[in-house]
């Protein structure tokens, strides 16, 4: 596994809309807030020309486009991490314009998700790289910043190892009205082992990301799954999984289908973050959905974690090494 050097102040940080782009007003100031917060760390932020604009779809610019400004902020040698301007849909547009072999032998920090699990996942599975499942750039506006973004910076720096469960969760999204907001409040944080253990440990490689994206990756060129999963399966994969918009009966199809295809036989456990939008027809709870597939490996299973939509979240390295433990409803995240 290749892992990119840490950042440090001196450095630039590129952002690019490899999805969505940011028109709305209020959002703009946070992502112009976030540049500023950086450049008070000691930080360059350089933005592709694509960050403030946006077609009809909801992108930024044509695939051919966001894969070319991709590939100009990891060519440059000043450059050392790439965050995503925002999520949105159709970050596949841009892959067969990305190139992975540049980005391999020029290895640096990306950091997304949602939609750039599109980026991400490739980014791992094929080039062997570590990359970052994490908030984007906007993250990085409110003010001030909160613990979350600050450990977000912190693990691209290398300063922080350990990342414990927060207190409480946004359960629905908000509106800005300054720009400037934090995370809201909403529910209190409880993981949910699956299977009623009162401890769980999990060691292992990472990997994963947003379920609804990795299900449109599966048999592409794009997934290295099943090279990834056997070159480390003696460290094992400990799935970090989350899902944004995914009905019980879509949900229970791509895990079977990735069950099928072999990518978990080799898996240590699992952890599920709290999903944003999810419906069922017969009233089937999340959790059993789930275990109604991964229900008879004999491996442990994490749900309402900190990952993905339902921030905060942990920044999660994907292909690194570590250990996640959860009891009494709080979780920890730590590397090797």
């Amino acid at each position: 596994m290749i892992f990119p050097e840490f950042i440090k102040p001196g450095d630039t940080i590129g952002v690019t809309a490899t999805s969505g782009g940011i028109i709305n007003e209020l959002k703009q100031k946070r992502v112009a807030n976030a540049t500023e917060q950086l450049k008070s760390k000691g930080y360059n932020v350089k933005l592709t020309d694509n960050v403030y604009k946006s077609d009809s779809r909801g992108c930024s610019s044509t695939g051919m486009e966001r894969g070319k400004q991709f590939n100009e902020l990891v060519s440059d040698k000043n450059v050392r991490a790439v965050f995503s301007a925002a999520g949105g849909d159709y970050l596949m547009e841009m892959l067969d314009y990305v190139d992975f072999e540049q980005f391999k032998n020029n290895p640096k920090w990306f950091q997304g998700f949602s939609d750039n699990t599109g980026l991400v996942y490739p980014i791992v599975t094929t080039c062997d790289v570590a990359a970052v499942y994490g908030c984007h750039i906007g993250d990085f506006g409110m003010n001030p910043w909160q613990k979350p973004v600050e450990n977000a910076l912190g693990v691209l720096e290398g300063k922080v190892k350990v990342q414990k469960s927060f207190d409480y969760y946004e359960s629905q999204r908000h509106e800005y009205v300054t720009g400037y907001e934090g995370y809201y409040n909403d529910e209190k944080v409880s993981w949910v082992n699956g299977r009623g253990e009162e401890k769980i440990e999990i060691s292992g490689r990472l990997l994963g990301g947003c379920l609804d994206v990795i299900a449109f990756l599966i048999g592409t060129k794009y997934d290295g799954t099943q090279q990834f999963v056997e070159k480390y399966k003696k460290d094992g994969i400990i799935w970090a999984l989350e899902s944004f918009n995914m009905e019980d009966v879509v949900l229970v199809t791509h895990l079977w289908q990735m069950k099928e295809r072999g990518y978990f036989k080799h898996a240590k456990g699992f952890v599920f973050g709290r999903p944003l939008m999810y419906n069922s027809w017969i009233e089937q709870p999340y959790k059993e959905a789930i275990m109604s597939i991964l229900g008879d490996l004999d491996v442990p299973v994490i749900f309402d974690a900190d990952i993905g939509h339902k921030g905060p979240q942990f920044s999660i390295i994907e292909g690194a090494l570590a250990k996640v433990s959860s009891t009494g409803g709080k979780g920890v995240l730590q590397y090797a």
